[in-house]
């Protein structure tokens, strides 16, 4: 197979166009690490593969598959790459040519023998649901080899993992977090000197930590790499110590500190210590005493089977007997000095040979990310034992052993059914679930339901929305789509791959191009969610998840929302009558940065690239849209003139006439003038206003601590960064004005030797903003701008009709496409103002990161997070209301952490003696007059209406004039709402939702629910 020599090991390129968010997650050297290790996954089960999927998405640098097992119809409940054509073949043949289609960086081939010779060749093994036995004798070669191995296993809402990654296994970085810094302000020179931070923030760092100094000024104590970085003992927020200084100089002002990540050197043992002395990892600090357990339990699985040559029967009480007997006696052979938990070991039993979707995805996304550390060592691994169970998901109603028998003949369900048995599988076939986003989240959870048969059902139907279209970046963890798909909607390319993938969801996916939100009523309204069992969000903003909360409170349906963020997963589940809803609690907002920062005082690369953006908009997409909105709006200058807004004309002068190019050299003189306005000529003016020595009114100098002195950048074109920020900004000036552009740097110096910059000199009493909240006054008098005030400045415009149909191209960013010249510039910009400034500069990737705000993504969390989802769907189905038996889940597959806990329960409010929650609502059938709602709450609910209304029309109120509450009071409440808002209700609406402020019996003003009513 020819592969494209972009990603590999040494050297070679990683493709950033397809791994940029992963990128964001693991790094270069961590993808190189990987892109220089093979992967052998030794059985291609449901499990096999989604292990297998997560691994070649992720760029390893070739998987091998092995598993001569012939293809059954119950595989095909849960192994999503094998198709009914499939049955009768070897799984590994069947399955190797649809997972290499996932990355063609990274080769997927067949091993048709599997002997020591062979295995000898890989980085990784990983062995899945294999014997007690066949685990023992591969990891002793593997161990012996220095050879990274796994095993692994799923039966039913159960699974396990076991890692040994050999003696002195290097983690170069535990958690993956970005490392800390911050501002000094005072070092000790001391035994055990202190160190005291800028009090802004707190500095996050934790005792054991270690730190290394930049510019501290007097203490010879900066250094570049780990060699002389020093331990911490955190004293306060603001302070820590680190050990002796004594000898090195008195501090005297400036430095920072910066957060080492030291590797760590970590001993495995192999399975045959391991199994005999474990080390857990727990999944749910709820069942802590649970791994002893199924640690007995998957060894007597292991021994079932090998004395049956099968797996306990599903509800078999005899089997189960045996099998507990199997467990007593492995236990104490292990000498295990605990107690069994003969109910777990029961349903261990029970469900043995059960084989979930969601059970393999949420181990099968844990296990790709060991498989992942132990190629890179990136992030913590498992030491050594993981133990995992989803019991709560079991229905109320116990299932019998009749209900979960094989089916005859096989159905793809028979391991589903042998869990939840068959009347259970007709409700999940019968669901009628809404899925928002066909994303990253999208597309695993539509592979999951498609192997569940949620949906495939007499009654069943899937809805999928989504208004995005399928970028190459997304196929780096979006599965269900291919390069061939660039281009196509996610949401009716998800329901193509998904219908291959179970034939059953043939017409029974309806895909919209929709985004939700109040535009879309008309579609998803009230028709459309009397129609759903539930909504399951898979979105990627907070204002869209706020909205579907929202319409799911009103509409009191069950919600399934997640999200990812890196390693990072979490779920939660929002059920009616039960739980709060995802609004009900919010997370902090995001750090933003003081304006004056931004502009004058900028510190960190942070600051410089938020800088550049702005530029970017104040440069290439403001000016042409003021432009465009000019030339077709006829009333534009009057509007202009009667606002005050000489700027927007000013600017428009700039762009249609001063600076409006003839050709690309006058762009690269515009950019030209462009490099000198920003980057010498006002930090010239700047220094100007606020030199150097400045002092403040205490006496200390201006210019210290947060505020870093910039010095003006001299033009040179043999600058790499200098050029660049010229060829980028004359490019987009260019293409504001349909020009086309160019590249050749010696174009771009040619022309560079023939422009003449003007002299500049700095002004006096220009006054600089040094807080957000203390404005400066920079405006010249009057009398002295005869050229820029508006009349003049209006009567030197092109007549629009001179110009008609001409119009400018804003540049609408766009972090993504590389050949447009936008993170060029954007980069550039704020390398070139980090240089004015003594801030490190960023590369590209980091640029783009802070720039487009990316957030940071990878398959196997996405992965993990789904199956999580999928397992609180199977207790929705089941119609549980315990809150007790539902888990909100938080997970960082870095450290690795679990987080399991119930959702929180609904609010309560009271007025009287009647309880009320946000699901609640007043109800009223029929278009019914206001006067008859006021008497209507007042005998029936014993409340005063005082105020009453609908979004933001105020309807009525106790101090409105007399004339208007009469006129009012008569009216229908749908013609109530219409006349006040002067707006039509929408065809498709049946209701209307008023919020009403009233008074109880004693006058006291109490919080009530919300008022429907249905006027259709």
């Amino acid at each position: 197979m020819e592969v494209d020599p972009v990603i590999g090991g040494g050297e070679e390129q990683i493709d950033e166009s397809l791994y940029s968010r992963q990128l964001y997650v693991l790094g270069h050297e961590a993808m190189k690490r990987m892109a220089a290790s093979d992967v052998l996954i030794i059985g291609q089960s449901g499990l096999g593969v989604e292990i297998a999927k997560n691994v070649c998405l992720a760029g390893v640098k070739s998987v091998t598959l092995s598993d001569p097992t012939l293809t059954t119809v119950p595989d095909l409940g849960t192994q999503f790459f094998l198709r009914e054509s499939d049955i009768g073949q070897r799984r590994d043949v069947a399955t190797r040519p649809r997972l290499a289609e996932l990355n063609a960086y990274t080769p997927v081939s067949v091993l048709e023998e599997l002997t020591e010779d062979a295995i000898r060749r890989f980085t990784v093994v990983v062995l899945v649901n294999g014997s007690t036995d066949e685990q023992l004798k591969l990891n002793e070669f593997t161990h012996a080899n220095g050879i990274k191995f796994i095993a692994t296993e799923t039966a039913g809402l159960f699974g396990s993992a076991f890692c040994d990654f050999g003696d002195q296994f290097p983690v170069v970085d535990q958690t993956g977090e970005t490392p800390l810094s911050g501002m000094v302000v005072e070092i000790e020179e001391a035994e055990d000197a202190m160190v005291t931070c800028l009090d802004e923030t707190r500095h996050g760092l934790e005792d054991g930590d270690f730190v290394r100094f930049s510019e501290v000024e007097g203490l010879d104590i900066n250094s570049e790499g780990v060699d002389k970085a020093r331990k911490v003992t955190v004293k306060g927020p603001y302070t820590f110590t680190i050990g002796d200084t004594r000898g090195l100089g008195q501090y005297k002002r400036g430095g920072w500190f910066h957060q080492v990540k030291l590797p760590k050197l970590i001993d495995f043992k192999p399975l045959k210590e391991s199994i005999l002395a474990p080390e857990f990892l727990i999944s749910d600090f709820a069942k802590w005493d649970r791994p002893a357990t199924l640690h007995i339990g998957f060894q007597a699985l292991s021994a079932f089977r090998a004395a049956h040559s099968r797996f306990p029967a599903p509800r078999d009480d005899k089997d189960a007997a045996t099998f507990i007997a199997l467990a007593k006696d492995v236990a104490s052979k292990a000498k295990f000095e605990g107690d069994l938990d003969e109910k777990i070991l029961t349903e261990l039993s029970y469900q043995a040979a059960g084989d979930l979707s969601p059970v393999n995805a949420f181990m099968g996304g844990f296990v790709g990310q060991e498989v992942l550390k132990a190629c890179s060592g990136k992030f913590g691994p498992l030491y050594q034992h993981l133990y995992f169970d989803a019991l709560e998901a079991l229905p109320d109603v116990k299932p019998t052993a009749a209900d979960c028998a094989p089916s005859s003949p096989p159905s793809r369900h028979d391991g589903q059914i042998a869990v939840f048995g068959r009347a259970f599988q007709a409700k999940i076939e019968n669901q009628r679930q809404f899925l928002v986003g066909a994303g990253a989240i999208g597309c695993e959870m539509l592979k999951n339901w498609a192997m569940m048969g949620l949906g495939t059902g007499e009654k069943g139907h899937i809805y999928v929305t989504d208004l995005d279209t399928i970028e190459k970046s997304n196929l780096n963890r979006q599965f269900l789509f291919r390069p061939k798909d660039v281009g196509s909607f996610k949401s009716e390319a998800g329901r193509r791959a998904v219908t291959e993938m179970n034939e059953k969801l043939e017409g029974k996916v309806e895909v919209f191009k929709l985004a939700v939100g109040g535009e879309t009523e008309g579609v998803f309204g009230d028709e459309f969610f009397d129609n759903i069992d539930g909504v399951t969000n898979a979105l990627d903003n907070v204002a869209a998840r706020q909205y579907m909360d929202t319409r799911c409170v009103y509409y009191a349906k069950p919600l399934l929302e997640s999200g990812t963020l890196g390693t990072k997963a979490n779920v939660q589940v929002v059920l009616p009558h039960v739980t709060e809803s995802y609004s009900s609690s919010q997370d902090p907002p995001e750090k933003s940065h003081p304006s004056c920062t931004i502009k004058n005082f900028p510190n960190q690369i942070e600051h410089t690239i938020a800088w550049g953006k702005e530029r970017f908009e104040e440069l290439f997409e403001k000016p042409a849209e003021v432009v465009n909105s000019y030339l077709s709006q006829p009333n534009f200058i009057e509007a202009a003139k009667t606002s005050g807004e000489t700027g927007q004309l000013l600017k428009i002068r700039s762009y249609l006439v001063d600076n409006k190019p003839l050709g690309f050299d006058e762009c690269i003189a515009w950019a030209r003038q462009q490099f000198e306005t920003e980057y010498n000529n006002e930090i010239r003016q700047l220094l100007h206003s606020l030199p150097k020595d400045l002092l403040t009114k205490e006496g200390t100098p201006f210019w210290s601590g947060p505020k870093r002195a910039p010095d003006p950048l001299q033009f040179d074109y043999n600058v790499k960064e200098h050029l660049d920020f010229i060829i980028a900004a004359a490019n987009l000036h260019a293409f504001n004005y349909g020009l086309k552009g160019e590249t050749d740097p010696a174009v771009f110096r040619k022309v560079l030797d023939t422009v003449v910059v003007p002299d500049f000199t700095p002004k006096s009493g220009v006054q600089v903003q040094i807080k957000d909240d203390e404005p400066v006054n920079n405006e010249a008098p009057a009398a002295s701008s005869d050229d820029d005030d508006l009349a003049t400045v209006a009567a030197a415009l092109p007549q629009p009709s001179s110009l008609a149909g001409y119009r400018m191209v804003p540049a609408e960013f766009e972090k993504d496409d590389d050949t447009n010249f936008h993170m060029d510039f954007i980069c550039a910009a704020s390398n070139l103002r980090a240089m004015n400034y003594g801030i490190v500069t960023a590369d590209r990737h980091r640029t783009k990161q802070v720039a487009g705000k990316i957030i940071p993504a990878i398959a196997t969390t996405t992965c993990l997070a789904t199956g999580l989802v999928c397992l609180e769907l199977y207790k929705i189905i089941d119609g549980k209301k315990d809150i007790e038996q539902y888990k909100n889940g938080f997970v960082n597959l870095a450290l690795p952490f679990f987080g399991f806990s119930e959702p929180i329960a609904m609010a309560k409010n009271k007025y009287y003696d009647i309880e009320w929650t946000i699901w609640d609502r007043f109800l009223i059938e029929g278009d019914i007059t206001l006067k008859e709602l006021v008497a209507h709450m007042k005998e029936k609910h014993r409340l005063e209406i005082t105020m009453l209304s609908s979004g933001v029309s105020m309807l009525y109120s106790g101090f409105m004039p007399k004339k208007k509450v009469e006129e009012r009071l008569a009216m229908p409440l749908s013609q109530l709402v219409e006349t006040v808002s002067k707006k039509p209700l929408p065809a498709h609406a049946k209701n209307i939702t008023f919020e009403m402020m009233v008074d109880d019996e004693s006058g006291e003003d109490v919080e009530v629910p919300y008022l429907q009513v249905r006027f259709r």
